[in-house]
């Protein structure tokens, strides 16, 4: 998708420049194998079930609609509040950067364009400050 003819958070542009639910799947599994993976994950990942199942289609059903695309996580879970959703968590500074960073690297691996994964980025820092702002910490 030309950049020209699309304006990034506006209507479902963000979704079709991030590949649409295919493209989100790619980033998100992308996402939960750094994790998997980072040492500097290790407190993050631990937060999470073993099985990642669940967690990586909760997380590409709601991008798809945060991004603009199909509103799929309330579809098949309900509405969510995410700083809400993650308050009972321990979430400071150290991992926030763990999860931004393991989503950088998942971006940086996508083929999307570079505007766009440094707007995809910027916009993930929001409520990534948000849950931790909220968070158990």
């Amino acid at each position: 998708m030309n950049t020209k003819t699309c304006e990034y958070g506006v209507d479902d542009c963000s979704y079709k420049m991030a590949g649409e639910l295919a493209g989100i799947t790619q980033l998100v599994n992308a996402f939960y194998d750094n994790m998997d993976a980072l040492k500097e994950a290790e407190n993050i990942r631990s937060m999470h079930s073993k099985d990642l199942l669940a967690s990586r289609k909760k997380l590409a059903y709601f991008l798809s609609g945060w991004l603009g695309g199909p509103k799929l996580y309330a579809e098949h879970f309900g509405s969510i509040n995410i700083p809400q959703a993650h308050k009972h968590l321990h979430v400071g500074i150290e991992q926030s950067d763990a999860w931004l960073l393991c989503m950088q690297k998942a971006v940086d691996g996508q083929p999307y364009e570079a505007p766009f994964k440094i707007y995809l980025m910027q916009q993930l820092r929001v409520p990534a400050d948000r849950i931790r702002m909220v968070s158990g910490s």
